[in-house]
């Protein structure tokens, strides 16, 4: 077997210099554009006001945006503010069979070192590109397994963000191993920050910006990493996953597709595992015309993380809510949709959704289990006040390369979500600044 750390980054060396097809250009564009969309409305949320105070503490100059408060930073500290406030709204984009967002800590650091740096934004392209490559490759290799444990967008988007910062500082591909392999060190973020409420998972996507950036810096200043930091007896795979990876299905088709070009925009504000039921649900409303005052039960049933994720009854801030099945699907039939406004403090408290919760019961289905992380899936049974059983299985997910968003599904989106932050003439021109211009994004007006 090569090395899978060279293979890699040999491809991210390769994207430095590859001319750009008109598909990837708008690949690269379409991820700022739904990066920007989650990171504005989250850079409001009360997880990135409280790291705002707390990098405050140890200020550097820079030309970096912070977009919580649009002050000027070091690249690190803004990678840092900017990737946690991405993290927040859970809106961010998913790489799905490799159970992984990685335009959180990727986007958030190339922006901000090519904003510090003056880089084209070309250059941005290119290293978005290659980071979502490596992090993504990466996360194939290691799951599904390594997310019982570890959240992957902490761990994996580290060296994500590495990559790209390391192709941005104009390292040549041993370099960009060495970036890889130190930020195998500091990859981290287990999975119960995720389950017990606080703010450490929006956190897990900022570090591992940042500390990719660090990493990226320190090979570029010539400090070395283990050539078998990946795949070693003893390295990053076999410490966190069932095996020393499964390289050869990660490296399959390096260089001939791009991941980045295969990615899930998300449609709802809240996890991807609960998307099936969501959209399964819509499908069933229409097909048999019921509503929520209709409804006596709602059986979900899914694959593992469905259950051990989204198996929320009684969720009581936003952050759980966005994490419980029980909570977006009634939320999704009273309100009519799963989007900012469904985790206000008025939403969580309207009674009409809190009843409708307790008929919501979620459970898993081993053959759905066994498909997963290719496809999640959903069974939904629904029982009417009427007598009736209404059955449904759910195939695809809104958003995943399956069933893509439309550029101007996109558009609405991003107009939706940075409209909790922006005027109508500032949405405006950030979002021709990213689909049509050629300079870097800055302020977000």
């Amino acid at each position: 077997m090569d090395n899978p750390l060279v293979s890699l980054s040999r491809q991210a060396e390769h994207w430095r210099f590859q001319q750009l097809t008109p598909g990837l250009e708008v690949a690269a564009r379409r991820a700022i554009l739904d990066w920007f969309a989650t990171t504005l409305p989250g850079a409001k949320e009360e997880p990135s006001l409280a790291l705002l105070q707390a990098v405050q503490f140890e200020e550097f100059p820079g030309r970096s945006v912070c977009y919580a408060d649009g002050k000027m930073r070091s690249p690190r500290a803004a990678a840092l503010l900017n990737a946690t406030a991405s993290h927040i709204v859970e809106f961010d984009d998913i790489f799905k069979d490799g159970g992984y967002h990685p335009g959180s800590p990727t986007i958030a650091a190339a922006l901000a070192l090519a904003q510090h740096l003056g880089r084209p934004l070309n250059d941005l392209h290119r290293a978005i590109i290659g980071g979502y490559e490596v992090g993504c490759r990466i996360s194939l290799a290691v799951q599904p397994s390594h997310y019982a444990f570890w959240h992957t967008t902490a761990t994996i988007g580290t060296m994500g963000a590495a990559t790209a910062c390391a192709m941005l500082l104009g390292c040549d591909a041993e370099k960009i191993a060495h970036a890889i392999s130190l930020a195998s060190s500091f990859a981290g973020g287990h999975q119960q920050n995720l389950k017990n409420g606080g703010m450490a998972k929006a956190l897990h996507a900022g570090h591992a910006a940042e500390a990719g950036m660090l990493a990226a810096f320190s090979a570029a200043s010539g400090m070395t990493g283990s050539p078998d930091a990946l795949h070693g007896e003893t390295g990053y795979a076999a410490a966190t996953s069932a095996s020393t990876g499964d390289w050869a299905s990660a490296l399959k088709g390096l260089g001939e597709w791009a991941p980045i070009e295969h990615m899930t925009i998300k449609n709802h504000g809240c996890c991807g595992h609960i998307f099936p039921a969501l959209d399964g649900l819509r499908l069933m409303r229409q097909r048999h015309g019921f509503t929520s005052s209709d409804v006596k039960a709602i059986r979900i049933d899914g694959y593992g993380a469905t259950k051990t994720m989204c198996d929320r009854p009684a969720p009581q801030t936003a952050a759980d809510a966005r994490f419980s099945a029980q909570y977006c699907i009634a939320a999704d039939m009273v309100l009519g949709g799963v989007r900012l406004s469904a985790f206000k403090d008025e939403a969580l408290k309207n009674a009409d959704i809190r009843q409708l919760m307790d008929k919501v019961a979620v459970g898993m289905d081993p053959v759905l289990a066994g498909l997963y992380p290719k496809q999640r899936m959903a069974k939904l049974t629904v029982h009417l006040n009427d007598g009736r059983r209404v059955e449904h299985l759910q195939e695809t997910r809104k958003g995943d390369p399956e069933d893509p968003l439309s550029l101007e599904e996109l558009v609405q989106k991003f107009d939706e979500l940075t409209g909790a932050v922006l005027n109508a003439t500032q949405i405006a021109a950030l979002r021709n600044r990213i689909l049509t211009e050629t300079e870097l994004p800055q302020q977000a007006c």
